[in-house]
């Protein structure tokens, strides 16, 4: 989290925390299709999460539900700050494991006919996310959209480049190598991806901490195209003091994000040459 952001996420988080419950969402409208929030989270953010869950209450469009996925072993360390958010529109639900994948793998199964909206536990979540979101799913119906994306990039002999090489796309992109990134928000449509996705054993062997990456190879494999949002901003706000443990650390600035793609990639034989990463605008 940069410097600059520390004033605006305190200024945000307090403001959330200091909300009325029944006046999150006032005046919010329910969304016109069924849809799901759903995200997951670690031990060490469950203190702060409340904040994040309230700015999904907040939104302008309300989500049929929101559901957080926790490991089974946290039933009884949950603070009092989450527990008092649970209603019929906010549910905690325990499941075994601990991957990042959970946000998303758990939905599937439970809602195969909802659209499904992932996020991040560590973000502040503007007013007008959700409903962004839902505007460009209308234009795009069948195609997984996300706010946040970036390109996975090759060489021209099909070798894969380094993560630092996979640029931002463009507000409207949507290529064969376009990567949806979690934390700005994610929205899977009914049967977008291969049944595959919630093979544990294999989403953990392939790509332990990059869920993201998993969900593109399995939306590749259903020929689901992923589409960045024309919409994107305003991003998210990150919660001060919140990332002391993140994914990012591993798959940015050790690569691991080009290491679990070439699994993916040796795995599923998904082609790299560069007729198959030719960019095209939607």
């Amino acid at each position: 989290m940069k410097l600059k952001e520390y004033p605006k996420s305190l200024y945000s988080s307090l403001k959330l925390m200091l909300t009325p419950i029944k006046k999150l969402g006032e005046g919010s409208s329910s969304a016109s299709l069924p849809v799901i929030v759903t995200l997951t989270s670690i031990p060490s953010r469950l203190t702060v999460l409340s904040i994040t869950i309230r700015s999904l209450l907040n939104q302008s469009v309300r989500p049929e539900k929101i559901i957080l996925w926790l490991n089974s072993n946290l039933k009884n360390n949950i603070p009092n700050s989450l527990r008092k958010l649970e209603s019929s529109h906010f549910e905690i639900r325990f499941k075994p494991g601990t991957s990042s994948h959970r946000k998303l793998v758990f939905a599937l199964t439970e809602y195969p006919n909802h659209t499904l909206v992932t996020c991040d536990d560590d973000l502040i979540y503007p007013v007008d996310w959700l409903e962004r979101l839902l505007n460009e799913h209308k234009l795009h119906p069948n195609k997984v959209i996300a706010h946040e994306c970036r390109n996975i990039a090759y060489e021209t002999n099909g070798k894969l480049l380094p993560y630092k090489y996979w640029k931002s796309a463009q507000p409207g992109e949507s290529t064969p190598n376009t990567l949806a990134i979690g934390y700005g928000g994610t929205l899977y449509p009914p049967n977008a991806l291969d049944g595959e996705t919630v093979n544990q054993e294999l989403f953990l062997q392939l790509t332990p901490k990059a869920d993201d990456l998993w969900f593109k190879a399995m939306a590749l494999r259903k020929g689901t195209a992923v589409y960045r949002s024309q919409a994107p901003t305003p991003k998210p706000i990150p919660i001060a003091f919140s990332q002391k443990i993140a994914l990012g650390h591993t798959n940015i600035k050790q690569d691991g994000n080009r290491s679990q793609w070439q699994a993916l990639v040796d795995y599923y034989h998904f082609p790299t040459n560069a007729k198959d990463t030719e960019q095209t605008h939607d």
